[in-house]
């Protein structure tokens, strides 16, 4: 119940801003950017920003990360530092080795990262 009234809310603000765009427009041709509108229309250049992307995408959610997703879980980092605490003498290829027991194969490089 709640859901609907809050999508009936945004549906009703998308339309009553498009009436204000369109308006503005008219006025003025200058509102083709987000800060010209953001100007045009007296909000603020996020509110434009969040409307803009609901209208093309559907969402405002965030969309994915591009790049390589993390090998280690968030568990793993904290105990690489802890192990290289008790025995600061423990090589990299050694904690390498640990996790490979562990069935996460990952590089030295990322294990001194992670510990940089």
């Amino acid at each position: 119940m709640y859901f609907k009234a809050c999508l009936q809310t945004q549906n009703l603000c998308l339309t009553s801003w498009e009436n204000q765009k369109k308006s503005a427009l008219k006025t003025s041709k200058s509102c083709s950017s987000l800060g010209a509108i953001s100007k045009c229309l007296k909000v603020q250049r996020s509110s434009v920003r969040i409307i803009h992307k609901y209208k093309h995408h559907g969402t405002t959610q965030p969309s994915y990360r591009s790049g390589e997703r993390c090998v280690l879980s968030p568990r793993d980092e904290p105990t690489l530092v802890q192990k290289v605490q008790i025995n600061p003498r423990t090589t990299t290829k050694d904690l390498v080795k640990m996790l490979e027991e562990t069935g996460t194969k990952v590089s030295i490089s990322t294990v001194k990262r992670v510990l940089y």
